[in-house]
């Protein structure tokens, strides 16, 4: 493990809205605008989080991936000897990771139930393994803070010619990313990125983005199968390909949500969302928005209604960030705002910084407290002057679970609520061990929370341990050490509690890639997915193998099936799997062109820092910023479609 980074530049303490008493008020983002005079104020600057350095710093710009025409240089003769760990080849034997302290198991009931919340909802189908390029990446273009610009920065792609997608980035880089963290997070306006597709009404498919429930048991220790068929050609072709959109006042612009439905693949742009034909990839509807999207809810009802918070108007130079205070629900089948919301602490609109979907209750999170609408548009509960704590965000799907913050930040304490729909009680609470500052929903059924306990984790993942939790009784069930070095799942969880990718949650059980390693071929890296059991946290002995060249990430659940996404060596195309939950044999679902064109356009993409939606045969990927600088390069695009016949 690295050391943690040092602390970041002093802040001076900023006003907000609700939440602890005046004084030891926590600080995750200064508000975008002046609290009234008589709210509690919120303005103490956050202490250092993981990967926070003492000035800020803006990586490079990251290049166009571009296939090598002949293959990589002469390595020795004989590959290096596989490192061991989890996952890793047959024959080589694999240790246990060390096991990081344990905290209390937490307290479990609540003494004091909150007020009315919203109701769950089933999961929806066509979920991206970001992608939303995943909720909680760090590395970063280094745009100047502007015109829409993000909470979170642009992600360098990796260079075509290393084989694999690349793993994690070491202590260095996450320190320079997290400067830049830093100052999104002043300027606010943003999102990294959230996906969804549609719900079928049954609790097989995932609802979180990359990651997400799914699966029922049989009985026997098996699970029913997914409903993603193997085609008789899985060989996919390129359906369509939708072009950056311009970029003005040399800006970085957030472009993030993704969602799928029966007709239509419909991707946010530059201050609208648009809905394409799924298989040319014409425009059926277009939604023009006053400002540009901040953040999507990876969730959609059954009725394809979702949710995104956006800005009341264009940033410009002078005004580079109008706060993410528009709360709007989208109907994806017509492409119409059924309604925008707002809500204010006094005179002063709160801008939010996550949103989420369960059934029909849409709801918002922020250091100034936490709020809730149904789905016709009736508040059902807002920020209260006397709170001392305040719900920081929500997780959304089949349950709603609130990540509420207490206590100061040097003392400070989360609580993990799942909230009853109907009544407003919470129905479990777990607290979780003091001083842990930020918290990610993996999953809300089963409940599955990740956190960088003491800042361990040493790469930026924001990932040291996830925790199983009962969400009828609120204890812990088991918690589970996922060493930064040895596993490539990410969380952001600083302002977006549901922002992981690169994992799955179903079967009961936890799958998580492993770092690339040496394959067994010359020049060769690969990874494995592998499963914990929620029950006992400890691993099934189930593992996928990439292949020599290809890393391999989870999507989503299927049933009882794990879709996962194979990126390709530099060549050969990427390929959709389905991994059955028992016996964890592959079958190969969509095989991507092998073409140099092709490759570039899909390798510009990766499941780290991209929207990827998978379902029936179409594979859609999608960025989640647009820049002038990307632009004016040739073969740039905002999405791109496969589909086998």
């Amino acid at each position: 493990m690295t050391q943690p980074p040092p602390p970041p530049p002093q802040q001076p303490p900023q006003g907000g809205g609700f939440g602890p008493p005046q004084d030891q008020p926590p600080q995750d983002q200064p508000p975008q605008t002046p609290p009234p005079a008589a709210g509690p104020n919120l303005g103490k600057a956050p202490e250092p989080g993981y990967g926070y350095p003492q000035a800020p710093q803006a990586p490079q710009a990251p290049q166009t991936p571009q296939a090598p025409q002949t293959p990589p240089p002469a390595a020795p003769q004989t590959p290096p000897t596989p490192p061991q760990g989890y996952g890793y080849p047959q024959g080589a034997p694999a240790p246990q990771p060390p096991q990081a302290p344990q905290g209390p198991p937490g307290y479990g009931y609540p003494g004091q139930q909150p007020g009315a919340y919203g109701q769950p909802q089933q999961a929806p189908y066509g979920q991206p393994g970001y992608g939303q390029p995943g909720y909680g990446q760090q590395p970063g273009y280094g745009q100047q803070p502007g015109y829409g610009y993000p909470q979170q920065t642009m992600p360098h792609q990796p260079q075509a010619g290393q084989p694999g997608g690349g793993g994690k980035f070491n202590a260095q880089m996450a320190i320079i990313v997290a400067a830049v963290v830093a100052i999104a997070l002043i300027i606010g306006g943003g999102v990294w990125y959230a996906s969804s597709g549609k719900d079928d009404g049954k609790k097989d498919d995932t609802a979180s983005t990359g990651g997400g429930t799914g699966g029922t048991d049989d009985g026997k220790g098996g699970t029913t199968s997914g409903k993603e068929k193997a085609p008789s050609d899985p060989s996919a072709k390129v359906l369509f390909q939708v072009p950056a959109p311009e970029v003005k006042n040399d800006s970085t612009v957030v472009v993030s949500g993704s969602w799928l439905t029966d007709k239509a693949y419909v991707k946010s742009g530059i201050a609208q969302i648009v809905g394409y034909d799924r298989d040319k990839g014409g425009e059926l509807w277009k939604l023009p928005l006053s400002g540009p999207v901040c953040q999507a809810s990876r969730h959609v009802t059954d009725d394809n209604l979702t949710a995104i918070l956006y800005q009341p108007a264009m940033p410009t130079k002078a005004d580079p960030s109008h706060g993410c205070s528009q709360i709007a629900l989208i109907d994806l089948d017509a492409g119409k705002k059924l309604w925008t919301k707002t809500v204010k602490t006094g005179d002063q609109l709160i801008t939010f910084d996550n949103i989420t979907l369960s059934g029909k209750t849409v709801a918002v999170g922020s250091t100034s407290g936490g709020a809730a609408f149904d789905v016709s548009g009736k508040l059902l509960w807002s920020p209260k002057p006397t709170d001392s704590c305040y719900d920081a965000g929500y997780g959304g799907g089949e349950k709603l679970v609130a990540v509420r913050k207490c206590g100061s930040y040097d003392q400070r304490q989360l609580h993990i609520q799942t909230i009853d729909p109907k009544s407003g009680k919470v129905i479990s609470e777990y607290k979780m061990t003091e001083g842990i500052e930020y918290a990610s929903i993996v999953s809300t059924n089963p409940l599955v929370v990740a956190a960088d306990v003491g800042d361990s984790a040493g790469d930026g993942s924001g990932i040291s341990d996830f925790f199983s939790i009962d969400s009828k009784t609120g204890k812990l069930r088991t918690r589970i050490s996922a060493p930064g070095e040895q596993f490539a799942a990410r969380c952001e969880g600083i302002t977006r509690v549901e922002a992981c990718n690169l994992l799955a949650v179903g079967n009961d059980r936890l799958y998580l890639p492993t770092e690339e390693h040496d394959g067994t071929g010359k020049y060769s890296e690969t990874n494995e997915i592998v499963a914990f059991d929620l029950a006992t946290g400890k691993q099934t002995g189930q593992r996928a193998d990439a292949g020599d060249g290809y890393t391999i990430s989870p999507l989503r659940m299927d049933g009882g099936n794990l879709i996962a996404y194979k990126r390709p060596p530099y060549d050969k195309g990427g390929q959709i799997v389905s991994i059955a939950g028992d016996s964890f044999k592959q079958t190969m679902l969509l095989q991507n062109p092998a073409t140099e064109s092709v490759r570039d356009v899909e390798t510009s993409m990766s499941p780290e820092y991209s929207e990827f939606l998978y379902a029936e045969g179409h594979l859609y990927m999608s960025k989640v910023y647009a820049s002038k600088r990307s632009t004016v390069r040739e073969k740039e695009y905002l999405a791109v479609g496969f589909g086998t016949s």
